[in-house]
């Protein structure tokens, strides 16, 4: 089973190695490496050419936005599977595709999904959001649930059968993709209960006020797309899900402070608590 994995950038010099880095260091061996740059003025390229690695293509022109340049990875994309990685995110660790080709693999699915978690931009190590994906079930997406598209993973044939990115959304043409594949479409998921992707803090669609505003707008056109109707609170609770993850990460922090404070009591005969995480 051949993985592709896509990356597109433009100016990502300050983050992109940790992308290439997390990838090239699996432990699957059947899978490539497509990196789409739009032309970028920085290094990127040059960190990129850096890479003497089998696996990777790449291509650097201009493009009609990030939407146009994942349907440009998609286009050249030869594997069985597809995963979508940004140049601001990474995989938490070297078994991530091994994970992902084993759910495929045992579950026979269409396409598969894990967490995420957000990290401060210049700290990677803190947590300041974590998105639990949870197992889905049928009407999700009418209760303002999607899964974290860097943890998105689906089979060639749904693109090829389905389409690809709706390059009019400018911002929620992932939200979109994954509406149509998984809810109207109804192709079969599998869910993996673990944080297999780091996302750095920030994002196309959540840099500001304004930007969340235009989401809400577009995610309102996601459905009209596709024809589709959301519940009157659909999209009132599509933003506010984000709540609950920090709540989750503060919830967390405290457990684990709590941890700690305790195991710094332990008698000196007596073996320390370990930590979940």
């Amino acid at each position: 089973m051949k993985i592709s994995i896509i990356t597109v950038a433009y100016n990502s010099s300050a983050t992109i190695r940790d992308t290439i880095e997390s990838v090239l260091s699996q432990d699957y061996a059947d899978f490539e490496y497509i990196l789409v740059d739009g032309q970028s003025t920085d290094n990127t390229l040059e960190i990129i050419r850096s890479y003497n690695h089998p696996g990777i293509r790449w291509i650097s022109e201009p493009d009609k936005g990030i939407y146009d340049a994942m349907n440009k990875g998609v286009q050249m994309a030869t594997g069985d599977i597809i995963g979508i990685l940004n140049s601001d995110d990474f995989y938490t660790d070297s078994q991530v595709l091994s994970k992902v080709a084993k759910t495929f693999s045992e579950q026979q699915v269409e396409s598969v999904y894990s967490d995420l978690a957000y990290v401060d931009a210049s700290d990677v190590n803190k947590i300041v959001r974590y998105w639990k994906s949870g197992k889905y079930k049928e009407g999700s997406f009418l209760a303002g649930w999607m899964p974290p598209h860097p943890t998105f993973f689906v089979q060639r044939s749904v693109y090829e059968k389905y389409s690809q990115f709706d390059v009019r959304l400018k911002s929620a043409a992932d939200y979109e993709l994954m509406l149509r594949f998984i809810h109207r479409f109804k192709i079969s998921v599998a869910y993996i209960p673990e944080t297999l992707v780091k996302m750095r803090a920030g994002g196309v669609s959540n840099a500001s006020f304004l930007n969340r505003f235009r989401a809400n707008r577009e995610d309102r056109l996601a459905w009209e797309y596709n024809k589709l109707t959301p519940k009157l609170y659909t999209l009132m609770l599509k933003p506010l899900r984000k709540v609950q993850q920090f709540v989750i990460v503060s919830t967390e922090f405290q457990m684990l402070k709590q941890l700690l404070k305790n195991s710094s009591k332990t008698p000196a005969n007596q073996k320390p608590v370990e930590s979940p995480w």
